[in-house]
């Protein structure tokens, strides 16, 4: 049997199905191959959502839907008296929601049935094959025939798998315990992290009653599949937070242990990765689910004006901008956990000396929240381009809406009165801004600026595609 599509998305997780649903909405015919049965669970390991991820579901009108299912926590306190404050941040969310993946999933999942995608379960993907007009991927039962094709299938890829691709890096952590719980005494701090030289853990509200907790023992690496019982649970998490806060009827104990990877090429020909398929980093900062979720959104409008005519080398623009992201999230994440491990009493003292005092310069702080939560990341600028190109585009008002209200449905939007003739269908115009004519990417990061019209019709065919 076989199938013909536009995109193949392999990979039903979150990075796969923000993924999908975008180029759905947009027009583009896609697949997703999901290697799971289709059983949804209520277990996940991801954990929070940060700012500029609630910003891109705003853009898609999920987000209002998803605070509601968790905590907003507006500050962080790492290692005793490090606190990170998040309540500045220059968004319409200024915090980082503590809810399940699976939350996150299933509305992700409902918007792309509803855009019309077809999602395959029991579909494990054996082969890949590509030439200049396609891409072949293949299953058990099934061969697949797409212009395009993205893995995000994990961090056991199968299509990184196929491409050949490397996946260097190495084991930071091994025997990381996690356990959701309910608590007898609720952290005074809404989230919490200590590490105390031989232990570390890390306690968050779900805001369904229930807490999430990592913990670290340096005297005890065991196998990820050794039993885990909540009593170890609660002894590493009193030396490391001084309590165990009286946990008690635990849903989910696991191990697992936490790599820090990420592949050179996230684009080979036609066949792209994305989301931990590309990179794992520690679960220190709660960034991977974030970082993949964000890959999504850079790279589903680039296929799909790709696909409507724009020049391919828009796509190559997909590793120039996110691989740098990835690697700055392997160093943040990286940072905390390695701050989180220091053994030694005099070390630990000044990590918590180094912190406030560094905290306390505004810059330092702002360069922080704004890499923790994603909202302080730019994309490279082209030679000569405006200043404003690459920088995230605010949640300003525009003709009576915001502006990711106005981007929903992967629509582009110019600020200005300009006339974008036979891009209608992709672009909406919203004049009198003032300022020089933007043009925003539906990934809500500015394309194009500058004043002259035929500057901006230059770019639309270079972003959108041909009229």
């Amino acid at each position: 049997m076989s199938g013909t599509t536009e995109v193949l998305v392999v990979g039903a997780g979150p990075t796969g199905l923000l993924l999908a649903g975008d180029l759905a909405e947009a027009g583009v015919r896609v697949v997703v191959l999901e290697r799971r049965d289709g059983r949804v669970s209520n277990l996940s390991r991801a954990f929070g959502v940060h700012a500029r991820t609630l910003e891109q579901l705003d853009a898609r009108g999920l987000a209002d839907r998803l605070v509601p299912t968790g905590a907003a926590l507006d500050k962080v306190r790492l290692f005793g008296g490090v606190e990170v404050d998040l309540g500045a941040l220059p968004s319409r969310f200024p915090y980082l929601l503590i809810t399940p993946q699976y939350n996150v999933e299933n509305l992700l999942r409902e918007r792309a049935l509803r855009a019309g995608v077809e999602i395959v379960h029991n579909a494990e993907v054996k082969g890949i094959a590509q030439d200049a007009d396609g891409v072949t991927v293949t299953t058990a039962d099934r061969t697949y025939r797409a212009a395009y094709a993205v893995g995000a299938d994990g961090f056991h890829s199968a299509v990184r798998a196929a491409l050949g691709q490397p996946f260097p890096g190495r084991s930071v952590l091994k025997s990381i315990m996690l356990a959701d719980v309910k608590v007898a005494e609720a952290p005074a701090d809404l989230l919490t992290v200590n590490g105390v030289g031989d232990a570390f853990a890390f306690i968050a509200p779900f805001g369904d009653g229930y807490y999430r907790v990592f913990a670290w023992d340096r005297r005890r690496a065991v196998a990820d599949d050794e039993p885990l019982t909540l009593d170890e649970v609660r002894e590493v998490t009193r030396r490391a937070l001084g309590t165990d806060f009286g946990m008690h009827d635990a849903r989910w104990l696991s191990r697992f242990h936490s790599d820090e990877r990420q592949v050179p090429d996230y684009r080979v020909g036609r066949v792209f990765l994305a989301g931990d398929a590309a990179h794992v980093h520690s679960p220190a900062g709660g960034q991977g689910m974030n970082t993949g979720l964000q890959d999504a959104a850079n790279l589903s409008w680039k296929l799909a004006a790709v696909l409507r005519g724009a020049p391919d080398r828009l796509l190559d623009t997909y590793q120039a901008e996110r691989h740098p992201v990835g690697r700055a999230v392997l160093r943040s994440s990286g940072g905390i956990i390695r701050a989180a491990m220091i053994k030694s009493w005099a070390g630990r003292a000044v990590r918590g000396v180094v912190g406030r005092v560094a905290l306390a310069v505004p810059a330092i702080a702002r360069k922080a929240t704004g890499q923790l939560s994603g909202v302080g990341y730019t994309y490279p600028r082209p030679a000569g381009a405006h200043e404003l190109v690459g920088t995230r585009a605010a949640d300003v008002p525009v003709g009576g809406r915001r502006l990711y209200e106005v981007l929903r449905g992967q629509k582009f939007v110019v600020l200005g009165d300009v006339d974008v003739t036979g891009w209608e269908d992709r672009v909406e115009v919203v004049p009198g801004a003032g300022g020089p004519l933007v043009l925003v990417r539906p990934d809500g990061y500015v394309g194009w600026a500058g004043a002259d019209p035929a500057g901006l019709r230059r770019a639309l065919a270079e972003l959108v595609g041909t009229r």
